[in-house]
């Protein structure tokens, strides 16, 4: 199929759904931007190895590489993506159905970046296109093998999460008792700056992966093919996609940094970087065997671990209560509003 601009803006005509379908991919990966890629560089922040606005800055370059790099490192995320739902029959009706679910992941993220909550855009989205696929083909529009690995990609997230961090700040603590603090110190700050970057860019892979999916599946839903699967990914939908993450982590981040990198728990710089391995860890295993993942979810959890590890009362448990309590929330909520906006816009 050929997936030139030129070719799309001509199949626009035919279906401008299509057209109000990109532009909401392009509105989402916005919102994860400012929701979801700090998280990214939480860490970095906390512990006093990068200032703010470098460290959003950072995040922005390298989140645009590794959406850029989504072929090179991994498209198991993407195919997870395409296969969990089933959105076949009348092409204008699932694309109805598609841009409600897209709408519905916009709203609950927009109201999570207001409350200052790192909420899961991969969830949001997730819960969303399944809600438009359930109002679409009933609960036959759930692939529930394929849906599975977001249970698998959560549970992973969460535990391997934590318990990473919890161990790694463990050995730290008892191979480097006798260094020099000061020394440590700065050998801590390298390292740590170049694991923000990582993450960043482990970030944009992960999540690219899934905003760039949703566009091609509206894409090949507009022309009457119901597996996308086996479609690439068009080089200017992928650029469009990076710059629109790198401009939401510059308008929004530094809100949801605040929230976990200042107000949930300090850290020392070796418990930052214990964090930053654990999150690190957790997204390249998820990227490898397509578990969709938060990044939220994963630093979170690594950043109250590492933070419990000497004093369980150093984290600030009501403001991580907050975050789960919207994390639980975030597929019930998105799945109704996509599931109620794609009955309303098929009857248009």
């Amino acid at each position: 199929m050929d997936l030139s601009l030129g070719v799309l803006l001509s199949q626009m005509a035919s279906y401008p759904s299509l057209g109000v379908i990109l532009v909401l991919v392009i509105l989402v990966t916005i919102v994860s931007g400012a929701t979801d890629a700090p998280n990214a560089i939480a860490s970095a922040v906390s512990t006093r190895c990068m200032k703010p606005v470098t460290a959003l800055i950072a995040a922005a370059i390298f989140n645009f590489i590794g959406v850029m790099a989504i072929p090179l490192v991994s498209t198991a995320v993407a195919k997870t993506m395409f296969a969990m739902v089933d959105f076949s029959g009348d092409t204008h009706t699932a694309l109805m159905a598609l841009m409600a679910a897209m709408i519905g992941s916009i709203i609950w993220g927009v109201f999570c970046w207001f409350k200052g909550i790192p909420a899961s855009k991969s969830h949001s989205l997730i819960a969303g296109i399944t809600g438009g696929a359930i109002a679409l083909n009933g609960w036959g529009g759930v692939v529930v093998g394929e849906w599975m690995m977001v249970i698998y990609g959560m549970l992973f997230s969460l535990f391997a999460g934590f318990a990473i961090g919890w161990l790694v700040v463990r050995l730290f603590e008892k191979l480097f008792r006798y260094v020099n603090r000061r020394k440590g110190n700065q050998t801590c700050v390298v390292v740590q700056n170049i694991l923000a970057c990582a993450l960043a860019f482990l970030h944009g892979a992960q999540d690219g992966s899934k905003f760039l999916s949703i566009g091609v599946l509206g894409i090949a839903l507009s022309f009457g093919m119901e597996d996308a699967g086996s479609t690439g990914f068009p080089l200017w939908l992928m650029i469009t996609c990076s710059v629109a993450m790198s401009v939401g982590t510059i308008i929004g981040g530094k809100r949801i940094i605040k929230s976990v990198a200042m107000d949930m728990v300090r850290l020392e710089k070796y418990q930052g970087v214990a964090a930053s391995i654990s999150t690190a860890t957790t997204l390249f295993v998820s990227n490898l065997v397509g578990m969709p993942v938060s990044t939220s979810h994963c630093n979170t959890s690594a950043i109250m671990s590492v933070g419990a590890s000497k004093n369980p009362r150093d984290v600030k448990w009501n403001i991580a209560g907050n975050m789960v309590l919207a994390w639980v929330l975030t597929f019930p909520c998105c799945g109704l509003i996509g599931f109620v906006l794609a009955k309303l816009f098929m009857l248009l």
